[in-house]
């Protein structure tokens, strides 16, 4: 007779341990405890084996049959399910072992010392998030090209290509750190280019500084000598870095102090969206200084001929040619100058691209994404300042990371 769970739960524990079978060597021993242990007797080479499958109820009836129809099964190709179950156990090991996420967070800890912590912080997070999901418990040695290629397109598909070529990059480098400790005979990301599976997009290029000359920059804008208008409109673009058009067309009615906000309608936005920028306590020190200089037009930057128009966009052109950064440096500059040390400090892709009006959006999205993740790209706006400043006036060291 089969057993039953009825069975199976009404069997008390006695003075000995006894056994109850299921069949073709499949039994449930009553231990003088009350536990009840699955085992499977079998013979192999003539001599009597028996594994464990497992204590009931916590491997209940059926999964105890699965387990132990998978072991008659390997019996009967000869082989001996307790060196077949040692086998497994052994290999699963080495799998664990060698793993792309446990090389990866190996290749982590001997990156992540000469890096800042919310940039390590980042790449971790992002290797968490798109990455280990789908490949971190393959072994080295079956990650191929292939799966590579099905990662990054995952994440251009949701509009991430920058992100989508780090993630690549990523790998890469986990990738050769195993190699290079002789843990795998080959780098699978050695074989593709992201220009080769991603999408191009079309890219213009501006004028702006290397990142070392941003603390100079920073003080010739200080000591500018020219209108006071045109420096504290560079001021405003660098701790905001908005496009020229959304500088120079700023209203004041889109400034809101109060709120700490700078609210651009959509008609004056690129991407033809509303945009939101928080602002910082330097920025709005700005815009009070500038309030003096505005002579009560609507216009924060009016020009100074009048006639309602605002500040000429070589305005600004004109004033970085005067400090020396002709053909060097656009106003267009701050927006790669603080996208890329952004990114470097690892804060959020997703943060920084909506800060920078950036964001692909479709029509339901875009009355929405304008106002979304205020609080994080506030406290970022608010570090970027912060930041500047100590560049400016040499508090803290420059490190590009």
């Amino acid at each position: 007779m089969k057993l039953t769970d009825p069975v199976i739960k009404a069997a008390k524990p006695k003075n000995k341990t006894y056994s109850l079978a299921d069949g073709q060597g499949l039994v449930l021993y009553i231990q003088t405890s009350g536990a009840k242990w699955w085992r499977y007797r079998y013979r192999y080479n003539e001599k009597g084996q028996m594994l464990s499958l497992g204590v009931y109820p916590d491997v209940g009836l059926k999964a105890a049959r699965n387990k132990h129809e998978q072991l008659r099964q390997i019996l009967k190709e000869g082989i001996n399910p307790s060196q077949y179950r040692q086998e497994q156990k052994l290999l699963e090991t080495i799998i664990k072992k060698n793993s792309f996420e446990s090389v990866a967070r190996l290749w982590w800890d001997n990156w992540k010392p000469t890096r800042t912590e919310r940039h390590a912080r980042y790449i971790m997070v992002r290797l968490e998030t798109d990455i280990f999901p789908i490949i971190g418990k393959k072994p080295l040695n079956e990650i191929t090209a292939p799966m590579l290629v099905t990662i990054i397109k995952k994440i251009e598909s949701r509009g991430a290509l920058d992100i989508a070529k780090r993630a690549l990059s990523t790998c890469g480098q986990v990738l050769r750190y195993a190699v290079a400790h002789g843990l795998v005979e080959r780098n699978a990301a050695a074989d593709i280019k992201p220009s080769d599976v991603l999408k191009p997009t079309k890219k213009t290029n501006y004028a702006r500084l290397d990142q070392k000359e941003v603390p100079e920059l920073l003080r010739k804008i200080d000591s500018y000598s020219g209108k006071p208008l045109t420096k504290l409109a560079l001021l405003l673009m660098s701790y905001t870095f908005v496009r020229t058009g959304e500088l120079i067309g700023a209203k004041w009615d889109e400034v809101e102090l109060d709120n700490r906000m700078w609210r651009i309608p959509a008609k004056r936005m690129k991407m033809k969206t509303p945009h939101i920028i928080p602002l910082s306590n330097q920025a709005i020190s700005v815009f009070k200084k500038i309030k003096i200089f505005s002579n009560s037009s609507s216009l924060v930057f009016p020009s100074e001929r009048g006639q309602g128009k605002s500040m000429s966009n070589n305005t600004i052109l004109f004033a970085l040619y005067r400090m020396g950064y002709r053909s060097r440096m656009t106003g267009h500059g701050f927006r790669g100058i603080a996208s890329t040390i952004l990114h470097e400090q690892g804060y959020s892709h997703e943060h920084i691209e909506i800060q920078l009006a950036h964001t692909k959006r479709n029509a339901v999205s875009a009355a929405y994404d304008h106002a979304v993740y205020l609080e994080p790209r506030a406290k970022m706006m608010q570090d970027w300042a912060n930041h500047l400043d100590a560049l400016k006036s040499n508090s803290a060291p420059f490190k590009v990371t």
